[in-house]
């Protein structure tokens, strides 16, 4: 099953997702870059596919050819685990630092 990568409600993997798709909970935009399977923000153009071309707003709809429902639903989902383990590493210094003072 994939979640919708903004308010993680689950999606049918297999659901067809057109241009205007959007989530049925929070009404956000289905096919844009950050719901697909080769969204990548750390690759170059931030897309796993080498032949897509670049978009700008990745939270929005747009026309990408190679577009595929991420089956993991990670999109927003990743963010979060990337400020959670950032705000861990910020707190284990902050404790440190007040141990040494």
């Amino acid at each position: 099953m994939s979640a919708c990568a903004f308010c993680g409600t689950t999606l049918d993997e297999k659901m067809r997702v057109v241009r205007d798709s959007e989530c049925p909970n929070c009404g956000r935009d289905l096919r844009a870059c950050i719901q697909c399977r080769f969204y990548d923000p750390h690759a170059h153009n931030k897309c796993r596919e080498p032949q897509a071309e670049w978009v700008t707003d990745r939270e929005k709809r747009n026309f990408c050819d190679y577009f595929k429902l991420n089956p993991a639903g990670r999109g927003a989902a990743t963010a979060g685990r990337a400020d959670d383990a950032r705000k861990k590493l910020d707190d284990l210094f902050k404790s440190k630092e007040s141990d040494s003072g």
